[in-house]
């Protein structure tokens, strides 16, 4: 591995660069100097995240404002447990803030991980069943915020591996509508073009809004996007029909 030094008018960062080794593929090299040159991957280093994904959810939230003090979070798909990071200081699960509420995140992922203080980690396949009403009794109660950076292995088949992601999507869902409080919200990591149109609609029926976003630390040559929908009324809708099928 060497590192070069561009010249120009005052000195820039060094970029390293990586020499092919042995039994490496250039796909491999190319993806570590990219890895080892990415100023989010710096960062997170520097700032003790996980993961250069932390920067995408604590972007979100720096716009959109949904993890606040007190709030009760599940992360779905959270290893290596960048966005638990995130959220422990933001919604207050230490309690290290004794002026405002505590907040509470539950983290669940498929991969075994290390503690993070303030968070409750379960090793759980989300897929598997029984596995949603596990979750909810380890809650044992309503969530704030459902956040998903769920992600499916790729098969190399585009229409499977599409297929396999909307099934996360749709799961996540799911259970985020069983469990959100009123004016809760839902995060979900999606495909390029947002949320399919179905899952739109339905996102757009019970949420009062519902954005699809490519954060800054999102690399642009990657399809990912998120769906960041606020306001749950699952249960002003169901009690509006309940009132009306009283009336007929």
């Amino acid at each position: 591995m060497t590192e070069k030094n561009t010249s120009g008018r005052g000195q820039r960062e060094l970029r390293v660069r990586v020499k092919t080794a042995k039994g490496r593929k250039l796909s491999s090299t190319l993806w570590l100097e990219r890895q080892l040159n990415d100023p989010y991957v710096i960062r997170a280093k520097k700032e003790g995240y996980r993961g250069r994904a932390a920067y995408k959810i604590l972007e979100l939230d720096d716009r959109y404002g949904f993890l606040k003090p007190g709030a009760r979070v599940v992360d779905l798909g959270c290893a290596p447990g960048g966005w638990c990071q995130v959220a422990v200081p933001r919604i207050n699960s230490l309690g290290e803030n004794t002026k405002k509420p505590m907040g509470r995140i539950i983290g669940v992922d498929l991969q075994e991980m290390e503690p993070i203080s303030g968070v409750e980690l379960h090793q759980l396949d989300f897929l598997s069943d029984g596995a949603d009403d596990l979750v909810k009794g380890w809650l044992g109660g309503r969530a704030d915020v459902v956040m998903s950076d769920m992600a499916a292995a790729s098969s190399g088949h585009k229409a499977t591996d599409h297929l396999r992601i909307v099934a996360l999507i749709e799961a996540a869902l799911d259970f985020a509508f069983d469990v959100l409080e009123d004016d809760g919200t839902f995060v979900a990591k999606v495909l390029a073009g947002g949320a399919e149109n179905q899952m739109q609609n339905t996102l757009k029926k019970m949420f009062r809004k519902v954005a699809n976003v490519k954060p800054p630390a999102s690399r642009s040559d990657s399809s990912e996007k998120f769906v960041v929908a606020m306001g749950y009324r699952g249960r002003e809708l169901a009690a509006e029909a309940e009132a009306q099928d009283s009336d007929d």
